[in-house]
């Protein structure tokens, strides 16, 4: 998902692209390297007795407050139960006090609750999003499910571990304190978390299986790297981020231009009609009051946020037809003689829903940050499309 998002960011071809927030990069954390066999001590005479009577119901309490696993239930095909585990907001200062849940739903093949299982973790596409919700026994999930017991983890920061919404990040009014708290949600904690799972939830605590999509081939990577002795086997499917050579935002935009380009001109061969659609979408926004139009939520659609529909509709199988199809209802009919043409409801609405970032807006915060490796640069979408753009101008009107 990382990697398609940033191959077709700049969507329809107008001047910019929307600027994003370049965090901070991952650093590597010394609490994940493995500790060579010549250090590790053996105190296989020195046994320490059971805990008994109150010091072993507090140690009961606080494996109970650490992770609380859910009753079964069922979807066609699948049964699952919930995990929600309070980890370290930061996992450098477990003794911080300060703590956030983490969410995993576990799905075994129905009628296999109880069978002696390996395990395997989904990492999610993104950043940002959350693991995926099962409707029933489909696609890899089902496959999955027949040799082994998966995981699906919401990622910290998604889904039903502890969502940074626009909402909730309000609560922090410091914009400086709110880039501290955001520093906690990268590659490097949730692969914390998801050793602080495997240890709490697998039995004897043995390595299991990852498997990694886009943005969470990224995670598994930095898994290989912080804890790679809670590995069985990593699967990578399409997210592998830089590794050795320095590499920024930047570098990748600029490889992935020449392919927007090459999006925008088959879309508009295959729907030449849209070009005059574009255009008049573009001078319309450009010539009302504010540089845009009112959108249901509350935000605002500028010819900038239009470009934003290339994310799916370029990017994605099928997308140019769904896209094609949302440009056929952009404009309401005019049903008296000299009204002015307005943008729809329809298209306002259908806009909307093509895009994730309200609800999901660690995508929007982060994405950048992960294509840094040794270095960092902030705001290099709205710095490398905009040179590009101009020069692939500049090249077209002089040929």
């Amino acid at each position: 998902m990382a990697a398609a998002r940033l191959r077709c960011a700049a969507a329809i071809a107008v001047a910019t692209a929307t600027p994003a927030v370049a965090a901070p990069p991952l650093r590597r954390h010394p609490a994940f390297l493995p500790v060579p066999g010549a250090a590790r001590l053996r105190l296989t005479s020195c046994r320490i007795p059971p805990p008994r009577g109150a010091a072993a119901a507090a140690m009961s309490s606080s494996a109970r407050a650490e992770h609380e696993a859910g009753a079964w239930y069922a979807v066609p095909g699948l049964s699952l139960r919930d995990h929600r585990f309070a980890v370290p907001l930061d996992h450098s200062s477990p003794d911080s006090g300060a703590t956030i849940t983490v969410f995993a739903r576990e799905v075994v093949a129905a009628g296999k609750e109880d069978a002696s299982l390996p395990y395997l973790l989904y990492l999610q596409g993104g950043p940002g999003f959350e693991s995926p919700r099962p409707t029933e026994a489909g696609g890899w999930l089902k496959k999955a499910c027949e040799d082994h017991r998966v995981v699906l983890l919401d990622q910290r920061g998604t889904g039903l571990s502890t969502p940074l919404t626009p909402s909730s990040l309000s609560q922090i009014t410091s914009p400086t304190k709110q880039v501290e708290y955001l520093k906690h949600f990268r590659a490097d904690n949730i692969i914390k978390d998801a050793e602080f799972i495997r240890l709490r939830l697998v039995p004897d605590a043995k390595p299991w299986t990852v498997l990694g999509q886009s943005y969470g081939g990224f995670c598994a990577v930095t898994y290989l790297s912080f804890a790679p002795e809670g590995l069985k086997s990593v699967l990578l499917t399409g997210g592998l981020p830089p590794l050795g050579e320095p590499c920024t935002a930047q570098t990748v935009y600029r490889a992935c231009f020449k392919q927007v380009q090459q999006q925008n001109e088959k879309y508009y061969k295959r729907y030449p009609q849209d070009i005059q659609v574009i255009h008049e979408i573009v001078r319309y926004l450009s010539e009302t009051e504010g540089g845009g139009v009112a959108l249901p939520s509350g935000g605002r659609l500028t010819p900038k946020m239009l470009q934003c529909l290339g994310l799916s509709g370029l990017g994605s199988g099928g997308g140019f037809e769904r896209l094609h199809y949302l440009l056929e209802r952009v404009w309401d009919p005019v049903l008296v003689p000299g009204a002015k043409r307005r943008i729809s409801y329809y298209f306002l609405k259908e806009f909307e829903m093509w895009l994730g970032f309200d609800q999901n807006p660690l995508y929007a915060l982060l994405h950048e940050s992960i294509y840094c490796e040794a270095s960092s640069e902030p705001y290099s979408s709205t710095n490398t499309t905009s040179v590009l753009f101009y020069l692939a101008l500049a090249s077209s009107n002089s040929s």
